[in-house]
């Protein structure tokens, strides 16, 4: 095995392999560091927005096709709060697509495309610069450039020291919902937190719902408790029975992203974490893989410096998919309001669905030119 690559992309989640798969589908040696192993569970929504779906469908080529085959498709999303129920039509429709099932894809789909990926493979420490080395236990490998796709909470301390936020408890389950899979994304908001239920396709085929809360520790600890704190919710929970032991991350903090640290590309929720409830997390985890590689094609073709590839995505990660943070923001602290002021707006969605669909669409980051080949 090599150890001297052109990039090396540490976490193997969809932003880490959306990078590595770009880069080397453009002809770079590119290695790929997971330390934990796929499959596996995941605190997630579970919801491919539109904006991601011809860029997911390039990733994954030709021999993980059926992901996209057996996908279930999200056209209407409801918001059940202050006891109204606003429905918001989403067109083009969305896919439902199981974290489980989605990471081991792209991980194959890596190594389809000729990518050197290593799980169970901690990183730690990034020295130097170009090359860079980067030290796991298995030794140290060389690379000309670096991406940092390790998620929310690195051992590698690449980013800015932030001032935190609200911590909140992300959790999450599948349930057999025993005839209850109504084709909608349905966002169930307490005093608290919320939680977002969806059909999903298990690994086996099977009709599952997907259940995915977010909730400030105070107020729910566990995702029985969560599922208690809303009357609609509850009575729709009473027959669902969990396929698996319900998975739990602690801190989630919300933050305005950061897509460079030093001189090395942040991807993913590495780069930022932006609210669950807009559905976007996992597009803009591939979509900002992808414009990393894409940035650092001119420096590793030597028509460029590192400089100037690590400037051009950092202006292109914040035109492109910052303003889907600073929106979710707007709309987080509207959630927060007292419920006699949210009650005009809410009254007016509810009787208008075009003017919900426009507050949902501010929250979409905007479409990313594609490479020619996207469309093959």
């Amino acid at each position: 095995m090599s150890r001297e690559y052109d990039l090396i992309v540490i976490g193997g989640g969809p932003g880490g392999s959306s990078a590595a798969i770009t880069a080397a589908r453009e002809g770079s040696r590119v290695l790929l560091l997971e330390r934990g192993r796929f499959p596996r569970q995941k605190v997630c929504g579970e919801f491919v927005s539109t904006e991601s779906l011809a860029l997911l469908k390039w990733l994954l080529g030709e021999s993980q096709q059926h992901l996209l085959q057996k996908a279930l498709t999200l056209s209407e999303s409801r918001l059940l709060l202050d006891g109204r129920i606003i429905h918001v039509p989403i067109d083009p429709p969305a896919a439902s697509i199981a974290r489980y099932d989605l990471d081991l894809a792209l991980w194959n789909a890596a190594q389809q495309a000729g990518v050197t990926a290593l799980q169970e493979t901690t990183v730690q420490a990034i020295e130097g610069e170009d090359p860079f080395r980067v030290v796991t236990p298995s030794g140290e490998f060389g690379g000309r450039a670096v991406i940092n796709a390790t998620g929310r909470w690195s051992n590698l301390k690449l980013a800015e020291n932030l001032p935190f936020g609200t911590r909140w408890l992300g959790l999450k389950a599948h349930f057999h919902g025993n005839g209850d899979l109504e084709a909608s994304v349905d966002l169930y908001f307490f005093d608290g937190g919320y939680c977002g239920v969806q059909p999903v396709r298990g690994s086996d085929g099977s009709m599952l719902l997907n259940a995915c809360a977010l909730v400030s520790p105070g107020v729910a600890s566990t995702l029985a408790e969560v599922l208690d704190r809303h009357p609609l919710l509850a009575g729709r929970s009473r027959a669902w029975t969990t396929t698996f032991e319900p998975v739990a991350t602690f801190p989630v903090v919300l933050r305005q992203p950061v897509p460079v640290s030093g001189n090395v590309m942040n991807a993913g929720d590495a780069a930022g974490f932006v609210d669950p409830f807009i559905g976007d997390g996992i597009a803009l985890a591939l979509r900002g893989g992808n414009l990393a590689a894409r940035n650092l094609y001119p420096f590793l073709n030597a028509t460029a410096e590192l400089k100037q590839s690590l400037e051009g995505y950092e202006s292109a990660y914040r035109q492109v998919l910052s303003p889907a943070y600073r929106a979710s923001s707007l709309l987080r602290k509207f959630m927060g309001v007292p419920r006699a002021l949210r009650g005009a707006v809410l009254a007016a969605c509810e009787s208008s669905p075009r003017l919900a669909s426009y507050l949902v669409e501010v929250t979409r980051s905007k479409p990313i030119e594609l490479q020619p080949e996207f469309h093959q």
